[in-house]
């Protein structure tokens, strides 16, 4: 006989009580299973932007969609390896080119250690294009989901091709399980939540370490990621405006949206509570969440957006009409595109409900986890927008 939802969570938080994190997490997934109404209710949701509701996000169920049979987290990484042996065996025949931005093309990894903490990373920087003049590239941090890693991310959502095209470099940390146990970003606990503290501290750190040590843009940073790493890009992009110049979330959550493990799936199920996002100036936000999200509730994305756009509203005493599009991408995926324009103390927003996709990157490649090719392609899409706002000051601290 199934256990009903309210018996597995009551372990899962007796567990979390006794720092028995392990389990609390596998109770949790047994508790999602055994509430598929909630996974129904979700499938069905459409939000309105700007709405009265909200949404949140945490991974503690790997899914996976994908268009081809027996592709996978393995074959991405052995397409990332052979992209990796490639590049070495270009720089290793050009000796003479010091390995920095505006040369070869690269694909590295590195470490970084900050407030006792290390992280893995991988990067990727563009090559130089012949015959151009010599241009400080524009930087990305790419936020992983949970269970996933840098080279299955790099793989999943072709962001390194994009990049190329469009003189990005591209940083990918990963995530340790000594800090979360399903490789998450955490998000929802409020050390996580701050500027000068926890990870938002050690990834704007990383990131401006890479920086100067690529000679990249500092007035052209920008952070995006996916499900927890979009909830974490949220956080970053709200705690440090003056580092990151413009912010993607895909299927993520607002910051605030919960203050523990208990709320966090609370929030994944039923959506976030009004009101989260904090004070502050807003960068340039972009939105993608697929209205099949039976893993992160499809009303996450609306909230991201809410938790924007109501203070500006609030603070004018104007209503904003935003521009609203429907489209169909070139899989067949419909989406309804709604873009507000930006106001003095918040930067522009968009907005993309992705119909009939499920927890997935839109426009992703079959090889990497969590994605779903036949959408319209959030890398490129987001590229654009980040392309279109900079900083005006080029320097940051953290």
């Amino acid at each position: 006989m199934t256990r009903p939802f309210r018996e597995w969570m009551s372990d899962a938080a007796r567990f979390t009580q006794g720092g028995q994190l392990q389990a609390a997490t596998e109770a949790i997934q047994q508790a999602l299973r055994a509430a598929p109404t909630a996974a129904a209710a979700a499938a069905t949701a459409v939000t309105a932007p700007l709405s009265a509701g909200a949404g949140t996000v945490i991974d503690v169920e790997a899914r996976v969609v994908r268009s081809e049979p027996g592709a996978g987290t393995a074959d991405a990484r052995r397409h990332a390896d052979s992209v990796a042996a490639d590049t070495a065996r270009a720089n290793a025949a050009r000796p003479d080119v010091e390995p920095r931005a505006g040369s070869v093309e690269q694909w590295t990894d590195g470490q970084f250690t900050h407030g006792g903490r290390t992280l893995a990373y991988k990067l990727y920087v563009p090559p130089a294009v012949p015959g151009a003049p010599a241009a400080a590239p524009g930087l990305v941090l790419m936020l992983h989901g949970c269970t996933q890693g840098p080279a299955d991310f790099a793989a999943g959502t072709q962001m390194n091709a994009h990049a190329r095209q469009a003189g990005f470099a591209v940083l990918y940390p990963e995530q340790t399980q000594h800090a979360n146990a399903q490789k998450c970003w955490n998000w929802f606990k409020p050390q996580h939540q701050q500027r000068g503290r926890g990870e938002p501290a050690l990834l704007a750190a990383l990131t401006q370490h890479v920086v100067a040590d690529i000679g990249a843009d500092p007035a052209r940073v920008y952070v995006a990621g996916l499900s927890a790493g979009g909830a974490m890009a949220d956080i970053l992009g709200r705690c440090y405006p003056d580092v990151f110049a413009a912010v993607g979330v895909h299927s993520g959550l607002p910051r605030g949206a919960a203050n523990d493990v208990m709320s966090a799936l609370g929030a994944m199920r039923s959506g976030a509570p009004a009101g989260g996002g904090g004070n502050g100036p807003v960068p340039p936000v972009i939105v993608f969440h697929g209205d099949a999200d039976t893993t992160v509730h499809p009303s996450n994305g609306a909230a991201v957006v809410d938790a924007a756009g109501r203070r500006a509203i609030a603070d004018q005493g104007t209503v904003e009409v935003p521009q609203v599009t429907q489209g169909r991408s070139e899989g067949g995926r419909g989406f309804t595109r709604t873009v507000y324009k930006a106001t003095g103390n918040r930067g522009a927003l968009e907005h993309w409900q992705l119909h009939g996709v499920g927890h997935a990157w839109s426009g992703g490649d079959a090889r990497g986890s969590y994605t779903e090719p036949k959408g319209p392609d959030a890398s490129a899409e987001m590229l654009r927008f980040f392309n279109a706002h900079a900083l005006k000051r080029t320097s940051a601290s953290t």
